[in-house]
């Protein structure tokens, strides 16, 4: 069952899991995970088409066109859900399909004001179109009003989207959480711990270190050994665990583990996406430029991710 709806429409429904669609590969694999999403979630599943009209401009009367724009985007618009709708003949659940004129981008993030969550490929083409990370998928974390799931389209994740196929078929592994030790950390791990639950998934709390070099450069003086190292590592583990004792409280069948790493945390973050069944990140941490709308270590994973990145926006 589905409903065909508007703009107007949609911006006063639940929109539960809410996909953007452009019709790529990327599209279809970020379909069938929202669809599994939702069915997960026991919640409706929202799926987009947006489209932009530029402004017209004709030097003469001959160069009119036959058909106005507005009319021949909207229609490659609609044919491109229907791609989508053929793609969930066979879906089970609630189905909102839709046709919204305006910036994909901006379209998608003013919806998840009504949205548990947002889905997105990591590369499309028309409006998502991109170069390492589409424009929709860049910019979107940065606005999106819920989490935004960034699914990277990768060749053996497209292999695997078929019609029909929406059962739990993410890889297996745990739930990664990377934090960083700002305000922002405890409603990403809020997210993380909701996902691991949902999918019977370990959750993995991961705080980077510093690399050595660095240490070195702003204290010259002090001579960083393995033992030191290692006792600061320890020191980090036991600080994460006293100061979340709340989710090892509100989680207690939960398999939750903690690891401190030495290293770059974009590098380190972004390698823990290949065998992680999903990475959950914040959009801004404790990064040079807190006013940036998507932080320079979130914008770096999701440009070398080879698995699902879920950015959590901070909350007003």
């Amino acid at each position: 069952m589905y409903d065909d709806v508007t703009a107007a429409d949609m911006r006063s429904r639940d929109l539960g899991v809410l996909v953007g669609f452009d019709g790529s590969d990327h599209a279809k694999a970020a379909l069938q995970f929202g669809a599994t999403e939702a069915l997960r979630r026991k919640t409706v599943l929202t799926v987009v088409t947006a489209y932009t009209v530029p402004v017209p401009v004709y030097p003469n009367m001959a160069s009119l066109q036959a058909q106005p724009d507005d009319r021949a985007k909207r229609e490659l618009a609609e044919a491109t859900l229907d791609v989508a709708k053929e793609f969930l003949s066979d879906y089970s659940g609630e189905l909102i399909l839709g046709v919204a004129e305006g910036n994909p981008a901006g379209t998608l993030a003013d919806l998840t004001r009504r949205a548990q969550l947002v889905v997105v490929g990591a590369r499309g083409r028309g409006g998502f179109v991109g170069r390492v990370l589409g424009s929709v998928s860049s910019a979107l974390p940065a606005h999106a009003h819920c989490p935004t799931i960034v699914f990277p389209g990768t060749d053996s994740a497209e292999a695997d989207a078929e019609p029909g196929k929406f059962v739990d078929h993410q890889q297996d592994g745990p739930v990664v959480v990377a934090i960083d030790g700002s305000a922002q950390s405890a409603e990403v791990l809020k997210q993380a711990a909701h996902a691991a639950e949902e999918t019977a998934a370990e959750l993995k709390i991961l705080m980077i270190m510093p690399l050595m070099e660095e240490w070195l450069y702003w204290y010259p003086d002090v001579r960083l050994q393995n033992e030191s190292s290692q006792r600061r590592k320890n020191e980090l583990e036991k600080m994460i665990k006293d100061d979340h004792a709340w989710l090892f409280d509100d989680h207690p069948n939960l398999d939750i583990s903690i690891d401190v790493e030495i290293g770059e945390p974009m590098d380190v973050i972004a390698d823990r996406t290949a065998t992680a069944r999903l990475t959950v990140v914040g959009s801004r941490g404790r990064g040079a430029v807190r006013s940036a709308l998507l932080g320079s270590v979130s914008r770096g994973v999701l440009n070398n991710a080879q698995g699902a990145v879920m950015i959590v926006p901070r909350k007003s």
